[in-house]
């Protein structure tokens, strides 16, 4: 089977973000297919290069230079989902292949997807990340009726066009059903974890801890990720401003860039704990990530309070779990009602502070709490969530929908 694989942010683990896309391809290439990826190069200054492309771990990666960072303006972005989506057209179209599997965000790639499948006549697989246009409207990215006209009657086209779709978790599958769609059509895979990636020698966690005179051997509750609007990564500061009255010991790292960024310096300033218990360091490729992981007490995942949000199914949450570590989240939806019935980690209220320094406090120095935790993260991450049984049920869904065709 000839995969035709759109995905505009795909990211190998020498870089940063999110590898889904790369661990789903290279495990499909170790099954015999071959895989097409068609995505953008997001460095500034290789815009007069054209198309280029590499092979990652057995993928044919087609790269195309369109910059891109989440310090850019909202209209600047649409922009370049814009400029990809016409050039990923053509490319796409030219690939030919058996199907198309084309993954959101932006949900401009559907564009591509569909003329790809309709050009060559070959079915089309759409994977939701997130249920766009919602989210964008909900934290104010589309704010003009036009635009938000344009992007539902992308949404409608994009399912419309597609044979199958892949969501990433079950509330996603309900957005989907919402708009219209039969829920045969929709096949839930969430995120995944790759618990070899992760399980990596100690040292490498006590390497990182022995960089920075500030941490030692202290407990270490970290953030690594995006700080955008939607991450709301200011509950973290204000955490650590109510834990440092209680044990002034616990240190903070949040660690990345992001549009919000100078807004969180500052209001580490204004609380008086940043460089004194709170501390930002710059952000680290795909392949690193195991390494702070091992090194944290606790891993996080945040995000602000915006309909919709209690339905994604972040990275941080599955990188916890393959990394053996207890995780602690500030929002509900269904990987809060995962973490409760499984018992991985712990629920803080966003709205509370005071209450969920409380219950940090209480976990954070409880070794026997802790090392139950971890492993049970572990053990859920490798029976539910593994890499490898993602990508099998993607094969499924790819080679049935094939069949069908």
């Amino acid at each position: 089977m000839k995969v035709i694989y759109l995905h505009q942010y795909f990211n190998t683990p020498a870089m940063r973000g999110s590898t889904r896309s790369y661990e789903l391809a290279r495990r499909l290439v170790r099954m015999g297919h071959e895989v097409h990826m068609v995505t953008s190069d997001r460095h500034p200054g290789n815009e007069a290069r054209g198309w280029r492309e590499t092979e990652e771990s057995g993928i044919h990666v087609h790269w195309l230079p369109v910059p891109y960072s989440q310090k850019m303006s909202y209209p600047d972005r649409i922009r370049a989902f814009g400029s990809f989506a016409v050039s990923a057209s053509q490319r796409a179209a030219q690939l030919s292949g058996d199907v198309v599997f084309a993954t959101s965000t932006p949900l401009t790639i559907a564009v591509p997807g569909i003329i790809a499948s309709k050009w060559n006549r070959r079915p089309m697989v759409f994977e939701v990340r997130d249920l766009w246009p919602a989210i964008p409207i909900a934290v104010g990215a589309l704010k003009s009726r036009p635009a938000i006209l344009a992007a539902q009657a992308l949404e409608k086209a994009a399912y419309a066009g597609a044979a199958h779709i892949v969501a990433l978790s079950p509330g996603m599958k309900a957005g989907v059903e919402a708009a219209g769609v039969s829920p045969d059509k929709i096949t839930v895979i969430p995120n995944l974890c790759d618990p070899e990636r992760f399980h990596v020698p100690a040292s490498e966690g006590e390497a990182f801890r022995r960089k920075y005179p500030w941490l030692g051997d202290r407990p270490m509750v970290v953030y690594a990720g995006t700080m955008g609007r939607v991450n709301g990564v200011d509950f973290l500061v204000r955490l650590a401003a109510e834990v440092l009255k209680r044990d002034a010991e616990v240190r903070f790292v949040i660690v990345g860039r992001g549009n919000e960024e100078p807004a969180l310096h500052a209001l580490a300033e204004q609380l008086g704990v940043k460089d004194r218990n709170l501390f930002f360091l710059p952000p680290v490729v795909k392949a690193e990530v195991p390494a702070v992981l091992s090194a944290a007490t606790i891993a996080t995942s945040l995000f602000t309070d915006v309909p919709g949000m209690e339905d994604n199914s972040a990275n941080k949450v599955f990188d916890a779990l393959a990394a053996s570590r207890p995780l602690a989240l500030n929002y509900r939806g269904w990987q809060a009602q995962l973490l409760e019935q499984e018992r991985f980690g712990m629920y803080l209220p966003p709205k509370d502070i005071p209450a969920a320094a409380a219950t940090l406090v209480n976990r954070i120095r409880d070794s026997q709490w802790l090392a139950e935790t971890g492993a049970r993260a572990g053990r859920l991450g490798r029976e539910r969530f593994s890499a490898d049984a993602a990508a099998l049920r993607l094969a499924e869904v790819l080679q049935r929908t094939v069949g069908r065709a």
